[in-house]
């Protein structure tokens, strides 16, 4: 009975444990949202824990003291558009996405982030979805055609029928 408690014990530890590195884990991949929404639900199903929870509070604050320090930088329509440009530049495509969809509700109707965004999601490999968004940009201001048609990051789909239509010169 009691090796058998003892082994229940242990494995509630480890199931507790491989929470908590897993929170840490996003904490380290600078994803502070999903690393503080794991740590509070980490602290509220393992508060017996004590010590991890001690260190997962710690974690939290700092979570939490980039998601304030996040919002407080990032107002308005450019702020959001101007960080995902340098995520991008950066190589941060998953964050420069989240910027831009950010950004589209703040402003939907700015060409120049649905060409951003065309661009981002062409560097991740969704040719599909970046054509939409680069047919959005044109739609709104017919200049994007001239840009895609002459920037490198669409040279990939200068002879796809799609991007043909989407930029021709009528």
């Amino acid at each position: 009975m009691a090796g058998e408690k003892e082994k229940m014990q242990h494995d509630d530890y480890e199931k507790a444990l491989n929470e908590y590195m897993q929170a840490v884990k996003n904490f380290r991949k600078k994803d502070y949202p999903k690393a503080c929404e794991q740590l509070k639900n980490f602290i509220n199903k393992y508060s017996d824990e004590r010590e991890l929870c001690s260190r997962a509070d710690i974690y939290l604050k700092i979570c939490e003291g980039h998601l304030d320090e996040r919002t407080e930088i990032l107002k308005d329509f450019e702020d959001y558009f101007l960080h995902a440009v340098y995520q991008l530049n950066a190589g941060e495509l998953e964050d420069a996405l989240d910027l831009a969809k950010k950004a589209e509700k703040k402003d939907p109707k700015q060409g120049k982030l649905h060409y951003l965004t065309a661009s981002i999601l062409l560097k991740m490999d969704k040719t599909e979805e970046a054509l939409e968004s680069l047919k959005k940009a044109v739609q709104i201001d017919k200049f994007f055609k001239i840009m895609a048609r002459n920037e490198t990051d669409f040279e990939k789909l200068w002879q796809d029928k799609k991007f043909k239509v989407i930029t021709k010169l009528t």
